[in-house]
C-alpha cells in the first residue's frame, strides 16, 4: 500500500480538527481549548499526524507554534473537507426533518443593497425554514473564507481578471458607481458638474485594495486629473453616509446602494458618469464543488432577481 492510501486510510476527523485548531490559533494551548481537550492529548494527538504524514507540520517556538508548508496544505484541505461534512450534515438533517438548511453567503458592497436582500427575501417566502449567515466584506477577506468552505458563494463586482482555476464566476447585473454628496452641497447647484469640479473638495473612499478605489482612480486618469488623495479610507456604509450628510465630502458607492441612501434623503446622486467603473455583479462559487440544497436554490433565487432588475432610464441612456 503507498502512502497516499495510507494516510487516506487512517487519517481521521478528530486529526483533521487538531490540525485546523493548531493552525488557526498558533498554539497547542489554545487548540487544547478551542477543542476541550488537555494539552498532553493535543500534543499526543499532532505526534500521531506528523508520524503518519511523515513530516513536521507544526514548529515549536517560544511564543507558540509557526506552521510549516506540509501543515498549512493539510490545513487549508482539512479545512474544506469539515465544511463539506458540515453542509452534507445538513443536508441529510433537511431530509430526515423538514428543516430548509443553512446559506453562508459572503457579498461586496455592491450587491448588499438590492440584489442580496430580495433573494433572500424570495427564497424565505419559498422555504421558510432556510437559515441565512451573511458576511460583508472585502474579495481579501471573502475568497479565502471561500475557499476554505465557510462560505458557499460570494456575490458582488466581479473582478477584472477573473480566471481562476479554483473558482468559477457567474455574471448576473451590469453595474458602475455614483459620487454622492449631502443635499444642498455646493456642486448641486452648478448645473452640470465634471470631474474636474470635485478636485477642490475632500473625499471618503473605499480601501486602496479594492476594485472599486481602482476604477475611481483610473476615472481620474483618463479624464487627465490627478486621482485625489481621500480624507478618509471606509468601506463602512454607516460611516460613508454620516460623513457625507455632515461635512462637503465626497463619497462613492456603488449605484444600488447610492439609489437607495438617495431615496431615503440621506444623500444625493452627483451627476458625474464615471465609465471607469462599469463592472459586473456576479456570483462567486468554488469550481467543481457540490453545493448544498439550500445553496443551490439560492443561487437560483439570485439569477431571478438579477434578470427583475432593469436598468434604470439613466443607465439606458448611458450605454
Amino acid at each position: 500500500m503507498d502512502i497516499a492510501s495510507q494516510i487516506a486510510q487512517r487519517l481521521t476527523f478528530r486529526h483533521l480538527r487538531l490540525v485546523v485548531a493548531v493552525d488557526r490559533g498558533h498554539s497547542l494551548v489554545r487548540a487544547a481549548q478551542a477543542l476541550n481537550m488537555s494539552q498532553s492529548a493535543v500534543t499526543k494527538a499532532l505526534q500521531e499526524v506528523e508520524s503518519l504524514v511523515g513530516a513536521e507540520l507544526f514548529t515549536r517556538t517560544n511564543r507558540g507554534v509557526v506552521t510549516a508548508p506540509m501543515g498549512a496544505a493539510l490545513a487549508e484541505n482539512a479545512r474544506l473537507l469539515l465544511a463539506q461534512l458540515g453542509r452534507t450534515a445538513h443536508d441529510l438533517a433537511d431530509l430526515r426533518d423538514g428543516s430548509g438548511g443553512r446559506v453562508a453567503v459572503g457579498t461586496l458592497l455592491a450587491a448588499s443593497a438590492d440584489v442580496l436582500p430580495r433573494a433572500i427575501a424570495t427564497l424565505h417566502r419559498e422555504r421558510p425554514g432556510v437559515s441565512f449567515r451573511v458576511l460583508e466584506a472585502t474579495d481579501d477577506v471573502l475568497l479565502p473564507a471561500l475557499r476554505s468552505g465557510e462560505l458557499d458563494l460570494t456575490i458582488g463586482r466581479l473582478p477584472e481578471f477573473r480566471e481562476r482555476a479554483d473558482l468559477s464566476q457567474e455574471y448576473l447585473i451590469d453595474d458602475h458607481a455614483c459620487l454622492l454628496v449631502r443635499p444642498g452641497h455646493p456642486l448641486l447647484g452648478t448645473g452640470a458638474p465634471t470631474l474636474a469640479d470635485t478636485t477642490g473638495y475632500g473625499w471618503v473612499l473605499p480601501h486602496e485594495q479594492t476594485l472599486l478605489r481602482h476604477q475611481f482612480q483610473r476615472a481620474f486618469s483618463d479624464a487627465g486629473l490627478a486621482p485625489p488623495r481621500p480624507v478618509v479610507e471606509s468601506v463602512s456604509l454607516l460611516t460613508v453616509r454620516a460623513l457625507i450628510e455632515d461635512t462637503d465630502l465626497i463619497g462613492i458607492l456603488p449605484v444600488q446602494v447610492a439609489r437607495t441612501e438617495a431615496a431615503a434623503g440621506h444623500v444625493a446622486i452627483l451627476p458625474v458618469d464615471l465609465p471607469a467603473t462599469r463592472r459586473p455583479i456576479g456570483i462567486t462559487m468554488r469550481r467543481g464543488d457540490r453545493l448544498s440544497a439550500a445553496a443551490a436554490l439560492f443561487v437560483d433565487c439570485l439569477r431571478r432577481t438579477a434578470a427583475t432588475l432593469a436598468p434604470a432610464p439613466e443607465d439606458a441612456q448611458r450605454q
